[in-house]
């Protein structure tokens, strides 16, 4: 079944500004509680789950674009090959907004039946965790688009305690369960028509006590280090492009999965060439007496230069085509071309014996005698009736 438009689903229009966006879904949220829909809560756990997948893409404006342009498929690769679940809704403490601040939301999405899985924002629970992920902004030049190219980065990421081996404690030492909470992390209560559940002060949501902590991190498990990543950036990448490389983020808690690394590509602007998709544009200066008698001009490309014929009379703005000097295709469908745009260039100062030539030129000449100039003399004879 194809998914709903994201905007259908939460009742606004792409027009909708940010706060109109949190406003419509803060509304749908509430009335979809499944408290709220005795006799149909699994209906109304669909229909939450499907307008937080959507507030989740339209609130985030990167992911907001990446939509807009390319539908669900600019988005997928945010919720993995399973797609949207709890564990990349990353908008908590708009759901505190609605039901309160009881500090963990787990017991709310338990009592839909959801499980918040690896989320890096839910607290208490045993189980490990992934670790979140990190993005890095990469410059690249349009040659390396044209090219390819190998980059080493410099990643600062939290990584497993070698010591402690992520568990906080100090080696020898060994964790206690919570009396609090029985090892949950949470204490539960119920308040109103809602089950939910805060965090156990005691154990702040581990669900266990460190009575010794590790030196090396301090009862943290992780570590903050720089990690040299080589990273393939493919031929025909736009600015825009994210690169995901798996397991490179933040250190899992728990002994939990590392989180990805995403690699946003800009391409930098360049001094000459412009970018249209696979094609790029160069405006190349002539001399008029190259123009008029025709030359043999060198043309830059991004692989060096080359030869270009320009025919006598060539006019002002002739654009030549040079097949397939452009870029290449980034599923790789062959590459795009090369537009050479001619300026005419009229020299701004004149030696005595080239003003006498170009005296001679002119009272030698017709002055309707050019292609535009006979072109434009019609079009007004035909406006004016005459």
């Amino acid at each position: 079944m194809a998914k709903k438009d994201y905007y259908d689903v939460l009742g606004i229009t792409k027009s909708s500004s940010g706060d109109e966006i949190k406003k419509a879904y803060k509304k749908l949220a509430f009335k979809h509680h499944p408290d709220k829909n005795i006799g149909k809560e699994k209906e109304a756990e669909e229909k939450f789950k499907e307008i937080s997948e959507a507030y989740e893409v339209l609130s985030d404006s990167q992911k907001r674009a990446r939509y807009d342009q390319f539908g669900h498929e600019g988005v997928k690769s945010d919720f993995g090959s399973g797609g949207f679940g709890w564990q990349n809704f990353t908008h908590q403490d708009d759901l505190e907004d609605i039901f309160g601040s009881f500090g963990d939301l787990g017991g709310i999405f338990e009592s839909f039946g959801m499980n918040m899985g690896g989320s890096s924002r839910r607290r208490g629970g045993n189980g490990p965790q992934k670790g979140s992920s990190l993005q890095y902004d990469l410059n690249i030049t349009l040659e390396e688009v044209s090219t390819g190219c190998e980059k080493e980065l410099n990643i600062s990421h939290e990584e497993t305690c070698k010591k402690c081996h992520g568990s906080g404690a100090k080696s020898g030492s060994k964790k206690e369960k919570c009396a609090a909470c029985h090892g949950t992390g949470r204490i539960s209560f119920a308040q109103g028509f809602f089950n939910v559940a805060r965090v156990c002060e005691r154990c702040q949501g581990e669900g266990e006590i460190i009575k010794e902590t590790c030196e090396a991190c301090r009862g943290k498990g992780v570590k903050t280090a720089t990690k040299k990543i080589n990273v393939q950036v493919p031929k025909g990448v736009e600015t825009g492009v994210r690169l995901r490389i798996s397991n490179e983020g933040n250190a899992g808690a728990k002994g939990g999965p590392y989180g990805d690394l995403y690699v946003l590509i800009n391409v930098e602007p360049h001094d000459i060439f412009k970018r249209h998709g696979n094609d790029i544009v160069v405006e190349v200066p002539i001399a008029f007496t190259q123009a008029s008698l025709g030359a043999q001009i060198s043309v830059p490309i991004l692989e060096g230069k080359v030869k270009m014929k320009v025919p006598a009379g060539t006019q002002y703005g002739k654009v030549f085509r040079l097949r397939g000097k452009g870029l290449p295709s980034l599923r790789g469908y062959g590459r795009g071309d090369q537009l050479v745009v001619i300026i005419i260039e009229v020299p701004d100062k004149l030696s005595k014996k080239q003003r006498t030539l170009l005296e001679e030129f002119a009272a030698e000449s017709k002055e309707d005698s050019g292609p535009l100039t006979k072109s434009f003399l019609e079009k007004v004879k035909r406006a004016l009736g005459g």
